[in-house]
């Protein structure tokens, strides 16, 4: 245990070091980590063993994602989404049941071994897009704000709205299983159930931690060492507590965060920022563990069936719908092509790929493997060209044009 750890320890220290400079290159930090995690993986130098059950991948993986979708949606700028959410609306409403049905037709087709319900909790899995792996995307300034709003709210909301979706898909699947009663009711009961306690949770939650946070400081007992473990703490909470209630932690923690930002307005990237930190390191860990423990065992398994469907998930089956749903809203078709493209598959998939594999669904290793391949590719196609592409729509559009 102390070896992996003091391997960890120096490697996030060295490249902590460089970590502006890597930001600038075409390599990102999750691209660093992952190739990282396999030269020391079983199949590498053998200093991680690769040992690591679906509850750890999946509890490291869940704090990660709620750090990250509560940080990334205090830093919105919520002046330009209130004049611009058309566009996240658009996407959200039109561009993800697209993305959905055009992923559930393409798995179809490639994967006889799966049933009907099976393509379609594929392609649910796959609609979901990563906002730890568009960061890169939504904070370069190069990008005109509009599109950088619109690709945060989208990537904070998605992966909420597939769960309701991905269990009545699952419960399909199955054949009812657990969860009883008729399709329809039955997704009518899951969505209003994850997006009301999602919603209920963030907001009542972080309104309360928002005020005693003020009335602390007020009183002067709020140390600035323990203030990012503060924030931390709240943001954990909110998705935890959502969990708990059968609600979509991943709503309540950006919802929070919104509320937060909101509330803390000026002060928030200084209350932030440790928060942030430590998001980033969980990030970086859990990209290091993807590389080690998941890629290094799972790559015997791939097709050529597979990586067919990976990179029409990553263009055609995202691109068409989201290019299409921003129909008539004047946004240029170089700001379409970019929305459409930069919709990276990253934690979301990979939580939704070990509650496949705990639900007992009947392909739900084959459906794992499938996601995973189409992770890995999403975060070297997205990791290397989300500057050169930031800088050329910010060229072609100006920084001020959508």
């Amino acid at each position: 245990m102390y070896v992996e750890l003091a391997v960890f320890g120096l490697f996030v220290f060295c490249y902590s070091l460089v970590a502006k400079r890597v930001e600038r290159a075409a390599a990102s930090g999750p691209i660093v980590f992952v190739a990282a995690g396999l030269l020391m993986g079983p199949f590498g130098f053998g200093w991680f063993d690769g040992d690591v059950s679906r509850t750890e991948i999946r509890v490291l993986a869940d704090l990660t994602l709620a750090m990250i979708l509560f940080i990334d949606a205090a830093n919105a700028d919520l002046s330009i989404l209130k004049r611009q959410f058309r566009i996240p609306s658009r996407m959200l409403l039109l561009g993800l049941p697209g993305a959905i049905f055009l992923g559930t037709l393409a798995a179809s087709f490639l994967f006889e071994n799966l049933s009907l319900f099976e393509a379609a909790i594929l392609g649910t899995m796959l609609a979901a897009t990563d906002a730890a792996l568009g960061k890169a995307v939504v904070t370069n300034q190069a990008v005109p704000a509009p599109i950088r709003e619109g690709l945060n709210i989208e990537s904070g909301l998605n992966d909420g709205l597939c769960v309701p979706i991905l269990f009545v898909f699952i419960a399909l699947a199955v054949g009812g299983g657990a969860h009883e009663g008729s399709g329809t009711s039955l997704a009518i009961t899951l969505v209003l159930e994850e997006l009301g306690i999602g919603l209920a949770v963030g907001i009542g939650l972080t309104a309360a931690g928002t005020w005693a946070l003020k009335w602390c400081r007020d009183k002067g007992w709020l140390s600035e060492i323990w203030t990012p473990m503060t924030v931390t703490a709240l943001a954990i909470s909110c998705f935890a507590v959502a969990q708990s209630l059968h609600g979509s932690g991943y709503i309540a923690a950006f919802t929070g965060g919104l509320f937060f930002g909101f509330k803390a307005k000026d002060a928030t990237h200084r209350l932030v920022l440790g928060s942030e930190s430590i998001g980033e390191t969980l990030a970086l860990m859990t990209w290091l563990v993807f590389g080690a423990a998941v890629i290094a065992q799972s790559y015997q398994h791939f097709t050529w069936e597979m990586l067919v469907f990976a990179l029409l998930s990553l263009t055609v089956i995202r691109m068409l719908p989201i290019y299409l749903s921003l129909t008539g809203l004047g946004v240029s078709t170089s700001s379409k092509l970019f929305l459409g493209w930069f919709g990276p598959r990253g934690l979301a998939s990979i939580v939704f790929a070990i509650i496949v594999l705990n639900e007992g669904v009947p392909e739900a290793k084959f459906i794992a493997m499938v996601v995973v391949l189409t992770v890995f590719l999403s975060l070297v196609a997205h990791g290397i060209s989300a500057n050169p592409l930031s800088n050329w729509l910010g060229r072609k559009n100006g920084r001020a044009a959508v």
